[in-house]
């Protein structure tokens, strides 16, 4: 009986030691006197004690942030600039044995690609094209990473960090682009406004009567304000077509 007792003990221990429960999101890749035999889970997994050796990989999304690289670029252009980095294991076997610390791995991989990448195009690139840059980030470290089992879903550049002398110089181009603008724009206005006072002009000169009409429309604008006295000529010629009528019917009839 008193040996039954360290006997039942010692059952017990090794039972609890060779259970393992792994989530849902987790994978146990199991060494076996140091050779890989499987990648289990999740749920409840049993492994032979001190015989077995689990190493756990989660296989849920990692969101890496890229530390500041500082980055010369192909206008030789110097810039700060950061990046975050989604990815995820694939295969933990290979995450596992092809690399030493994969989550290290490939930050080191991110930010030499990035200062790599980013040094071959033109301030003016970065700044516009960060999609195309972006996309290109992705497919150069997901091409090195696959090798680890490593899928690299997502790359986008954070912060663009400028010199205050180039941004400075940055804000005078901006405001000169629009002050240009603003001169087109009015510029354009004056023509376009001098092509339709041209027009009018044409069709007062075809219609002189417009004239008379416009001058009548002017007065009733005028006369909206009712604060305010107007002195203003009474043109000859408005009385003309009434005095053209009067002298018609002051000129005596033929045969009368």
């Amino acid at each position: 009986m008193n040996i039954l007792i360290p006997v039942l003990v010692v059952l017990i221990v090794l039972l609890a030691a060779s259970i393992r429960v792994l989530r849902e999101y987790e994978r146990g890749v199991i060494f076996r006197l140091g050779r890989v035999i499987a990648s289990k889970g999740p749920g409840l997994i049993f492994i032979i004690p001190v015989i077995d050796r689990i190493v756990k990989i989660s296989l849920r999304t990692i969101v890496m942030d890229v530390p500041p690289q500082d980055i010369i670029t192909k206008d030789n252009v110097s810039v700060t600039v950061n990046a975050v980095i989604y990815f995820r294991v694939l295969d933990p076997n290979k995450a596992v044995i092809e690399v030493e610390e994969y989550l290290y791995a490939t930050s080191q991989l991110a930010q030499t690609t990035l200062r790599s990448i980013l040094g071959q195009h033109e301030l003016d690139e970065l700044l516009s094209e960060r999609d195309k840059i972006n996309q290109s980030l992705q497919e150069i470290i997901d091409h090195h990473t696959d090798p680890w089992g490593i899928k690299i879903s997502n790359v986008e550049i954070k912060h663009v960090d400028l010199p205050k002398e180039m941004q400075r110089a940055m804000a005078r181009q901006a405001e000169a682009e629009r002050e240009r603008r603003a001169k087109v724009i009015n510029a354009e206005g004056e023509y376009q406004a001098a092509n339709r006072l041209a027009e009018a002009a044409t069709v007062i000169g075809d219609h002189p009567m417009a004239m008379q009409l416009r001058f009548l429309q002017t007065l009733t604008e005028v006369a909206a304000e009712n604060n305010s006295t107007t002195v203003f000529p009474v043109p000859v010629d408005l009385f003309e077509p009434f005095m053209k009528k009067m002298a018609s019917e002051d000129t005596p009839k033929t045969g009368e």
